[in-house]
């Protein structure tokens, strides 16, 4: 393929030659990752790794090196030609080594795979080549990422998604279409990412922080957010790592099973996803055992160290070559020992197991104390908020939500005192300064049904411990938002009836395609609620990183969000919506509006509802830290996505109107939803300090015994079943 020879830079000089590449040894880390597979096919998933390696170092050496932007961007966009979905479309010409072996690499790959793993493969590959101009555009910039976009941007830049579709390709185990795209199937990948990537970092640290200049690395990432040593943050960054592997053991053990159930998933296809599941597992073990051994990291024959990462090996008393780490990481190695590692694993392992499922609920905790936010945009106020006000709490009434719960007497959720001080219309107000009334109203009422709804769920199904019965409910939903706008059943219950009435008030004026699009926002926010749930059920503090993606539905984003992009979003391209700078400024800002929920709602949602779901609480959790401190570390990762936003509206979106070629209307567009934007952010943050739906004595003097008058812990259900019985006999 070229790739040790000198025609892999146009300059000339060599990126590898064969001693580094017989060194690096990825024939090894494929024994290791992928010990089952036959050895046609192992000859083909080293060819896979040693073409990726080597797209990394060339990158590396004649683009970032150099810092030629331009030149990068045009070497990229040829590299997915070479990768064609469907069979019978041909290639160009390759230039050049990257090119030649991507395009042999295909060839001998696609006609042994489905069109759906065709796709989902492309679709990493290009993540994994594209997004190496995020790097690129961070090391030129002198940027290091925040702990969210690192996590996020690594997942793609580093390929190990990528590696998880070889390992389906290995194992001959393609991921049944109807499942892979579900959540349980894409946090198994994700972890699994996550994990490969971290460790990756600890190993490589020293190589890519002190040779190479590299600044995406996450103890770098934790060093600078923290402001803490180089030991401390490897240390941080190995307690992500471990909380991932719990999370993908979580998955499998926990969601698969019922995702199975889900879909009437047959017993052979469940054989698939179970024989996917181990081959993830033997590429992390192998992975592991890999970067112990191969010279590319920090192992014997390197020079002494000058890292305090490394130094903190040596006041182990361990010297630092491949046997000493091995010692360190592994325990005992050889014949007879597994056993001794095992022990090591469960021990040392299993407290941070054990400590996500002993959260102690209602602990009184007091008032928080509110940190200074950065909010560099100031929130405007719409003109039509008196009469959204009247309208929200006509509405919640008129829809039920202000009454007791059919067939549960005395267990209303809400009544007009609440309504009125929680004021969704104030919210809505900022959020979209520029409605018109009657749009105001709508957006008013989606606030209002969000929230009945979140609030609706653990009360009816959290406290009975009702699964199976808030799964029927949450089907149930997506039966009144039919995308014809056709007849729906008649509503059972409040958070029925609301839903039927905004869904055609809503999508009546809406294209069919843009029905789906919202209809889809809406299914992500309810299904959240499930998953907060089943985390209840185990009474499991989730995993920080899950936390935050799931955060984003349950918090409703997407859906208040599409409200904007249906009006002021209407006239952008499709593509512009898709590309990854709009997609990163709106997570970001979405991550700051959570956040910011999760800081004033605190008290009222550990003292009073006994609830984990709050970054506080996780950040408290995952960091043994106390609360005030765990609440001024979400303040800075709120500050930190904040500059996120602003540094991708100052460097980055330029870039994309002129990338795309914008015409005025379309740029106007762009900018009134990115305005949008910042006032949905600046607006929430408003709004969070007026609503009397998080004050102390609101909370207090609205303080009611828990519907079924349920204690909780161990032990305590056969109470909470009499209470439940109690509670629906008695008038």
């Amino acid at each position: 393929m070229g790739i040790l020879g000198s025609d892999a830079r146009d300059e000339g000089g060599v990126i590898w030659d064969e001693r580094t590449f017989d060194a690096h040894d990825y024939a090894l880390l494929c024994a290791y990752t992928h010990p089952e597979a036959p050895a046609a096919e192992l000859d083909l998933v080293t060819d896979w790794y040693v073409w990726v390696f080597f797209f990394d170092d060339h990158f590396l050496e004649v683009f970032k090196r150099t810092q030629d932007m331009d030149g990068a961007r045009a070497y990229l966009a040829r590299l997915p030609a070479f990768m064609p979905v469907s069979l019978d479309e041909a290639s160009p010409a390759p230039t050049n080594p990257v090119e030649r072996a991507l395009a042999d690499l295909w060839a001998r790959t696609a006609p042994t795979t489905s069109e759906d793993w065709r796709r989902r493969f492309i679709d990493s590959t290009n993540d994994l080549l594209g997004e190496s101009l995020w790097e690129l555009a961070n090391i030129r910039q002198d940027r290091v990422a925040n702990p969210i976009e690192y996590i996020e941007m690594r997942r793609k830049v580093g390929g190990a998604p990528w590696s998880a579709g070889l390992v389906e390709h290995a194992v001959a185990a393609e991921v049944p279409p109807e499942l892979a795209r579900t959540r349980p199937l894409r946090v198994l990948r994700d972890t699994f990412s996550d994990a490969v990537h971290l460790r990756n970092d600890l190993f490589s640290y020293q190589r890519e922080v002190e040779v190479e200049g590299e600044n995406a690395n996450c103890v770098l990432v934790v060093r600078r957010f923290f402001g803490v040593e180089a030991q401390e943050a490897a240390e941080l960054t190995n307690d992500l790592l471990t909380s991932r592997l719990h999370q993908f053991e979580n998955t499998a053990l926990v969601e698969l099973p019922l995702l199975f159930e889900e879909h009437a998933t047959p017993p052979h296809r469940r054989a698939v996803v179970y024989k996917y599941v181990q081959g993830l597992q033997d590429w992390q073990s192998g992975g592991h055992e890999w970067h112990m051994r191969s010279s590319r990291y920090m192992n014997k024959g390197k020079r002494e160290p000058r890292s305090p990462f490394l130094s903190g090996f040596a006041r182990l008393g361990a010297t630092v070559d491949g046997s000493a780490l091995e010692r360190l990481l592994l325990g005992p190695t050889g014949l007879g020992t597994s056993a001794a590692r095992a022990s090591l694993s469960t021990v040392a392992k299993g407290i941070g197991r054990l400590k996500s499922h002993t959260y102690v609920p209602f602990v009184r905790v007091g008032p928080t104390a509110l940190p200074d936010f950065y909010m560099p945009y100031k929130a405007r106020v719409n003109a039509h908020l008196e009469r959204s006000r009247q309208h929200c709490i006509d509405w919640a009434r008129a829809m039920g939500m202000l009454g007791a719960l059919p067939g549960l007497p005395g267990t209303g959720i809400w009544d007009e005192e609440k309504v009125a001080s929680f004021d969704f219309a104030a919210c809505a107000a900022r959020l979209h300064p520029d409605a018109s009334g009657p749009a105001l109203d709508v957006s008013s009422a989606w606030l209002t049904w969000g929230t009945y709804g979140d609030d609706y769920f653990p009360v009816v199904f959290g406290n009975a411990r009702n699964l199976a019965a808030a799964k029927l409910q949450n089907d149930r939903l997506s039966t009144f938002m039919p995308t014809d706008c056709a007849t729906t059943p008649p509503p059972a219950n409040p958070l029925e009836a609301g839903l039927a009435e905004l869904w055609l008030r809503t999508a009546g004026p809406m294209s069919e395609d843009r029905r789906q699009w919202f209809r889809k926002s809406v299914e992500e926010m309810t299904s959240s609620w499930l998953w907060e749930l089943l985390n209840q059920l185990q009474h499991r503090i989730p995993d920080p990183v899950d936390y935050i993606e799931m955060r984003r539905k349950t918090f409703g984003s997407d859906l208040t969000m599409n409200l904007a992009r249906i009006t002021k979003g209407a006239k952008i391209p499709p593509a512009v919506l898709r590309a990854r700078p709009l997609r990163s400024l709106e997570d970001a800002a979405q991550d700051y509006a959570c956040l910011t929920n999760d800081v004033f709602s605190y008290q009222k949602e550990v003292e009073f509802e006994g609830e984990f779901h709050n970054c506080v609480r996780v950040l408290e959790n995952f960091l043994d830290i106390d609360p005030k401190r765990a609440v001024l570390v979400v303040n800075d990762l709120m500050s930190s996505r904040m500059r996120q936003f602003e540094h991708i509206l100052a460097t980055e979106v330029p870039f994309l109107i002129e990338d795309l070629k914008l015409d005025d209307e379309a740029r106007g567009a762009l900018g009134a939803y990115i305005e949008g934007l910042q006032d949905w952010m600046s607006g929430i943050l408003d709004w969070h300090r007026l609503t009397g739906r998080y004050d102390e004595a609101a909370l207090r003097r609205r303080r009611a015994p828990r519907v079924f008058g349920a204690p909780t812990g161990l032990g305590t259900s056969g109470a909470r079943i009499g209470q439940s019985i109690k509670h629906r006999t008695t008038p």
